[in-house]
This record gives C-alpha cells, structure tokens and sequence, in this order.
C-alpha cells in the first residue's frame, strides 16, 4: 500500500511511522487506514519489535477531519461502525507502540496517542477532548481510556469542557510515562524504543497482553493469568539466555524463542 498521509521508516528493529497530513495532521479517514496498514504490516514482521508515532515538528494531531464529518448523520457512522475497525486494530496489536507528541493531541489526536502503550510527551504538549465544542462527544476512547487513564474528575472536566491538559500536569496525572524537551522528543522516543527491542522478544508480547487485561478482569483472574505467563515464559530459550548471561556477567543476546 502506497502511503499519502504517513511516512515510515524501519530503524534498527523500530517501525516508526511519522503523521504526513500537513500542519495539524487533522485525522481523516485516509490517515486512519494508512496508519491501521502500518501497524499491521509492523506487527507481522519478525523483524520489528517495536513501534513509534510521531506527530508534526510542532503538533502532534489537531483532531478528525471535521470537514468529513460535516454532513455526516447517525445512520452513515452506525452503519459503517466507524471507528470500529481502527479500535479494535490496535487492541488486536501484540507489539509495543509508542506515541511522541509535541504540541497538540486533541480530540481524535489525543485518542490515538492513548490507544499507543507509552505516551512520551514534549514540554509543549497538550491533550484535549474539545467534541462537545462541535455538539458531539469523543468516539474513538476520548471517555473510557482518558478515565482510566487520569480518574473521572479530570475526564469528566475535560470532557465536558474541552479544557486541556499540558504536559506537566499530563504526567502528573498518569496519562504520559514522562515529559522531555521538544528538541529531545524524538530522540527520547526512539531511545526507549530502542531499549524494548532489546528485551526477550515473548516476555514483551506477555507483559503487553497481561497490562491491557488489568481493566478487563478482576484482580484474582489478572494475578492468574500473570503467573501462568510467568510460568510459560521459563520454558523458553531467552530465560536460560537471560539467566545464563546474569551469572555470566555479559550482555544477553536474545532470540525471541
């Protein structure tokens, strides 16, 4: 698939894929479809262990493409279950994706950085929900992951406010890992990127998978199910690599079997 609205690039066994639709990079259809593509393409090649989204140099995703919606009415987007299919390509994703977001993450701009497993932002960053500006709501996870992610209240105002939330007060919260200068944003991305790849292949599918059921089961299922992936993960060949190279004292070379 040739590509209009993103760019991508393998580095080292980093797929990254960099937002390409102008200056606000406005998240339309053609975007989504492209963007899903990528991650597909990513997460079944061996040869990736990781990804990133990149934004803009100034902003990260102003939101949809509003002139999409414009004309749009219930029976279009219930029919075609739009944003159906983009949600549940990346819950399908079994490979780690990082969003750096530098300026704006808002509205459908922010729901794509919080579908992402690592939110890095740069000092400039801010993320919003401002649907109800336009009479509507979020519907790509603006309510259920913002919730989850920063607590009812703060959803609740952002929500219903468009009120944003600036980088410091977005790790603060819980919604990104960590907050690094602008200039260092991409190079702070890749790193822990990076640093991913360099982990036993199966323990990062596993950890992944166990992450994401913490809002979906209760507490003695999730502990179940985190020790039988404990329990598998000592039946492969990275944990006697892993445990061998500890004893060893040398760096352990990973094969991701």
């Amino acid at each position: 698939m040739a590509y209009e609205n993103i760019v991508t690039e393998v580095i080292d066994q980093v797929g990254m894929i960099k937002l390409n639709r102008g200056k606000y990079n406005p998240l339309s259809k053609a975007l989504l479809d492209e963007l899903i593509d990528a991650i597909h393409q990513y997460d079944h090649n061996d040869d990736i262990r990781c990804m990133v989204i990149l934004g803009g140099d100034e902003i990260f995703c102003a939101g949809a493409d509003i002139k999409e919606f414009a004309d749009l009415h219930f029976v279009d987007l219930f029919a075609a279950n739009r944003f159906g299919h983009e949600t549940d390509s990346f819950l399908q994703c079994r490979k780690p994706i990082i969003a750096g977001v530098i300026g704006l993450a808002l509205g459908g701009g922010c729901e794509l950085a919080m579908m992402c497993d690592i939110i890095i932002a740069g000092e400039s960053a801010e993320f919003g929900q401002p649907e109800i500006n336009l009479g509507i709501m979020a519907g790509l996870g603006g309510t259920q992951r913002l919730t989850r992610a920063v607590g009812k209240a703060k959803a609740m105002e952002m929500n219903l406010t468009g009120r944003r939330m600036k980088a410091d007060e977005a790790e603060r919260s819980g919604l990104v890992s960590r907050v690094v200068p602008d200039k260092s944003l991409v190079s702070e991305t890749m790193a822990v990127a990076k640093k991913i790849t360099e982990q036993p292949p199966l323990a990062v599918l596993a950890i992944k998978e166990a992450v994401n059921l913490v809002d979906s089961l209760p507490l003695r299922e999730g502990l179940l199910f985190e020790r039988r992936l404990f329990h598998s993960l000592f039946s492969t060949e990275d944990k006697n690599e892993g445990t061998q190279a500890f004893v060893e004292k040398r760096t352990p070379n990973f094969s991701g079997k």
